[in-house]
């Protein structure tokens, strides 16, 4: 007797850590997903927020008129970052990028002083530019601007095929994680079907009876969550020795999140999985146990 129950106490332990292992490689699963998620949300905004609009001063305008334009313009929803480059700046930045002076031969500084607009990420996209490019133009200071539209394009079609196929995968994976285990919990729910039933004999209510179950069904995805996020905090140090400046695309909030996302996914999972499967038994009678 007592070799029995060592047996059965033995194979209900396998059959935890089979869970456990299993939901934990699902939710690494999971969890990188989020991540890849909110990495290609963050890769979007700093790519958008690198486009640069130049604004081109006319030759009369002087470091002060340039500095107020500038002061200006920051007051706009639409500026993230202005950098002021003056005639003699472009002169010497084109000098050593060509390797001659152009004003040696042409007598006079042929550059005119220009504003770099950085814009923030809700407004890099071909309306929004337009606008800009519109409102900039009001002002009798500005002789011309320019800006790669057809880059900024591309940025945004490109960015939007990522998300969507980053949507599909997440909603695709959440199924499969679900069916898995939902399959492994209903497993551990199987061995214990008689007891679930001797229990609805005696009168126990079906929440009484579900209880246990959950409540072991939480803790084996609590477990799992844990590791999955070890593992994944392994991967994301990795990461960050090949990769340091990964760190100005991802923060520690994202970090947070996915973290968090893990926690969620691992609790709700096991316990509507739990929920199910205890369900599924209960709704049984004496003579379908023994048929499954």
């Amino acid at each position: 007797m007592g070799n029995k129950r060592k047996r059965t106490r033995n194979r209900r332990g396998m059959q935890v850590v089979t869970l456990c292992i299993s939901t934990t490689m699902v939710l690494i699963l999971l969890g990188m997903v989020v991540f890849s998620v909110l990495l290609a949300r963050n890769l979007s905004n700093h790519m958008k927020e690198n486009l640069t609009v130049t604004v081109m001063l006319k030759d009369y305008v002087s470091v002060n008129q340039a500095h107020r334009l500038c002061r200006d313009l920051y007051h706009r929803p639409f500026a993230r970052n202005i950098d002021y480059i003056s005639k003699e700046q472009a002169q010497k930045e084109q000098t050593k990028e060509l390797g001659s002076d152009p004003s040696e031969f042409l007598g006079f500084n042929p550059f005119s002083a220009t504003l770099e607009i950085q814009l923030k990420s809700d407004y890099a996209n071909r309306d929004s530019l337009k606008w800009i490019v519109k409102e900039i133009r009001k002002d009798a200071r500005v002789s011309d601007i320019a800006y790669m539209e057809d880059l900024v394009d591309q940025v945004n079609f490109n960015l939007s095929r990522i998300s969507i196929i980053l949507l599909v995968l997440a909603v695709l994976l959440t199924f499969v994680s679900f069916s898995l285990i939902s399959n492994t919990v209903r497993l551990s729910v199987y061995a214990r079907r008689f007891i679930i039933h001797t229990m609805k004999l005696v009168g126990a209510s079906w929440g009484f009876i579900r209880r246990p179950f959950i409540r072991n069904a939480v803790m084996v995805g609590l477990i799992a969550a844990i590791l999955a996020n070890i593992v994944l905090g392994a991967c994301f140090y990795g990461l960050y020795l090949t990769q340091p400046g990964i760190l100005t695309i991802i923060q520690w909030e994202e970090l947070a999140i996915t973290a968090g996302a893990v926690f969620l996914f691992g609790l709700l999972i096991t316990a509507l999985c739990a929920w199910l499967a205890v369900n599924k038994f209960l709704k049984m009678t004496a003579g379908e146990l023994y048929k499954i």
